[in-house]
Parts: structure tokens; sequence; C-alpha cells
């Protein structure tokens, strides 16, 4: 009797002070759209994020930073530049290394839409791509719980126009 109720009790301490992220919580879904997959120089193209919340609670902080790829940055001769932030939801804090801060709290099912627009510079090389790394981080469950992961963009491929003859 006595083994049976001290691993009775073992396993009631176990659930009882176990704090791991619950079995059925998914993650939260960042997508990405663009309204272009080439774009030339002297245009823009969007870029369109959108954060669901997949949770079972709301998400009650959230955080979100953009950058470009490495790929992006080592590539000589690609000029683009951020031209504007177009948020739903979220504040635009710093155009060198954009962080996202979203309104919270994000209901269960509720979305949050960011849209960035850049330009390739008009002297920009052709033939590269342009790409940006998103770094994820939110808390949910009351604060209980938090997860973080980081996201790719699609790529965006610069093309010059055909020569004209």
């Amino acid at each position: 009797m006595g083994l049976g109720l001290a691993a009775a009790l073992t396993c009631a301490g176990a659930l009882l002070f176990s704090v791991d992220t619950p079995a059925n919580a998914d993650t939260a879904d960042l997508t990405f759209s663009t309204d272009r997959d080439t774009v030339t120089p002297g245009s823009t193209v969007d870029l369109t994020m959108t954060l669901t919340n997949t949770q079972s609670t709301e998400l009650r902080f959230v955080y979100q930073s953009i950058q470009p790829t490495w790929d992006t940055s080592s590539q000589a001769g690609l000029k683009y530049a951020l031209v504007s932030c177009e948020t739903a939801g979220a504040d635009c804090k710093d155009t060198a290394k954009l962080g996202l801060n979203y309104e919270v709290p994000l209901a269960p099912g509720a979305s949050r839409t960011v849209t960035l627009t850049y330009r390739v510079a008009a002297d920009s090389a052709c033939g590269l791509s342009l790409g940006f790394s998103s770094y994820l981080y939110y808390e949910y469950g009351s604060g209980l719980f938090s997860t973080s992961d980081t996201y790719n963009t699609p790529d965006i491929r610069v093309d010059c126009p055909p020569a004209h003859s």
C-alpha cells in the first residue's frame, strides 16, 4: 500500500506542478504574401504579413521584427528602401530593423495585418532576389506560455525590363 500511495502522490505532484505548453496548443500562424513575384528597378512591391491567433486563448503580448535575409544583404548592387507601412493594429517603430507590436489582446481566431511597401531603386542591379526574415515572439494563456520562431518571406525577383529594339 505504501508503494501505491507514493506512486499516486508522485503522479499528482507532477500534474499539479508541471507548467508546460498545453498539448493542444498550436503555433500562431504568420503568413506572407506579395502583390507580385517579380519587380523591375524603379517600381514597388507590397509585402503583406498576417498574424492569426490559432491558440485557444488570447495572445497577450506579440513582438515581431523583420529584416533582410543574409542572401539579400550580401547581393552587391541590390538597392531598395521601405517607403510605407500600413498597419491594422500594429505600430511600425524602426525602419532600419522594423519592429512591430501588435494590438493586444488578440482573441482566438482573430488576425492582424501589416503591409510593407518597398521600392527597388531605378539603378538597382537585376537578376537578384529580395527576401526578408521575420522573428515572431508571443505570449498566451494569461502570460503563462510563450513561443517564438523565425519565418522567411517569399523571395521577390528583381528583373530588368526587356531591351527595346
